[in-house]
């Protein structure tokens, strides 16, 4: 081994994103393929957005401003908090990875649901951290264990909510249930980078929980609903002290020229966005009704995609999708998340599928 790599990254599992299509064209010898991989939006970002990117780069030779100043200044104007409790970085996850470069020294707990977002554990293990996990029940948070399981020695609480990857959400009552219960030491970082999608019943938790509860973080982005996955994009809002606190680990330039001059653009193009975000959720409800009419069994789907359990069967049927152009994304042993399409590559998906 070329030099002393650190024993935290030596066992570190690797992050696996959605297969490509061209990658299992290669790998079937076939083509047309379509990706349902990866929870993207089937379209690229909306007209006003497209050209605000394409009057940006004549500037690209220039650094961005490391502090996404007027970004941060339309999100709190747009979500309704003062500016200090607003931060952008390179997308959610980056905001997550510098929570755990801020707050997380070897040996303290990271408290999480599982199976959630997989790179929880690889953000733990690299800053050697210990994991905490409580299982899943019927496909949800067990928040009472999830409570339960925190001590004085839990740093961060982390609750993907919407859950990557089986799309279900817990209303803000619940999480505040668990706000009361776990240690005032703990960070809850509730990350929502499917908040979108999700019932407006669910309730917010900026507006419900954040002025009531310092200790939490809410992180959204705008890869998913605004189609700016490339870009790397996203926000944290929170208490004034913890966004200062996050802010010492935000790698210089961060956020691109571009990438904020698109999400300034996406926010004043917000109705145009929400009107995309209503069809994924018509089609999610579709696709939902047909594979329940099928006979399938999967869990009330609050996100961009659907997700089905399918145990030791999940091998099985991802393969045999993907042997037919229908590339998805597999959890080993567990199931498979299906992100929603086109109406064409929906209905491809349930053919595949059903047939």
């Amino acid at each position: 081994m070329i030099g002393r790599p650190r024993p935290a990254v030596q066992s570190l599992p690797a992050y696996r994103p959605g297969k490509d299509a061209a990658q299992a064209e290669a790998e079937h010898g076939i083509s047309d393929a379509i990706k349902l991989a990866s929870n993207e939006t089937p379209w690229g970002p909306v007209p006003a957005v497209a050209e605000a990117i394409a009057s940006a780069t004549p500037r690209i030779n220039r650094y961005a401003d490391h502090r996404a100043t007027a970004l941060r200044e339309r999100i709190a104007d747009w979500v309704g908090v003062d500016v200090e409790q607003v931060t952008a970085g390179c997308g959610s996850v980056g905001l997550l990875q510098q929570l755990l470069l801020s707050y997380v020294d070897p040996g303290d707990e990271v408290l999480y649901p599982w199976r959630s977002f997989e790179v929880y554990p690889v953000y733990t293990k690299l800053v050697g951290g210990k994991e905490v996990t409580v299982p899943l029940k019927d496909d949800r948070f067990d928040l009472p264990a999830v409570a339960e399981a925190a001590t004085p020695n839990t740093k961060l609480v982390i609750l993907s909510n919407p859950n990557n990857p089986t799309g279900t959400a817990q209303p803000m009552s619940e999480i505040a249930e668990l706000m009361k219960a776990v240690p005032e030491g703990a960070i809850v970082v509730v990350d929502e980078a499917y908040r979108e999608f999700m019932s407006p019943e669910l309730g917010d938790p900026v507006t419900q929980l954040l002025p009531h509860y310092p200790n939490l973080i809410v992180l959204r982005t705008f890869s998913k609903a605004q189609g700016l996955a490339a870009l790397r994009v996203g926000y944290a809002i929170g208490h004034p002290e913890v966004i200062e606190t996050i802010d010492k680990t935000l790698f210089p330039f961060a956020v691109n020229g571009l990438a904020q001059v698109a999400a300034m653009a996406a926010i004043d193009a917000h109705a145009e966005v929400m009107a995309r975000v209503e069809f994924i959720i018509e089609e999610r409800s579709r696709v939902s009704l047909a594979l329940a009419d099928a006979g399938w069994r999967l869990p009330d789907p609050e996100a961009n995609f659907i997700y089905l359990p399918l145990g030791s069967r999940t091998e099985e049927v991802y393969l045999e999708l993907e042997k037919q152009g229908v590339v998805t994304r597999p959890f080993a042993g567990e199931g498979i998340r299906v992100t929603i399409g086109t109406i064409e590559e929906n209905d491809r998906f349930l053919r595949t599928l059903i047939s």
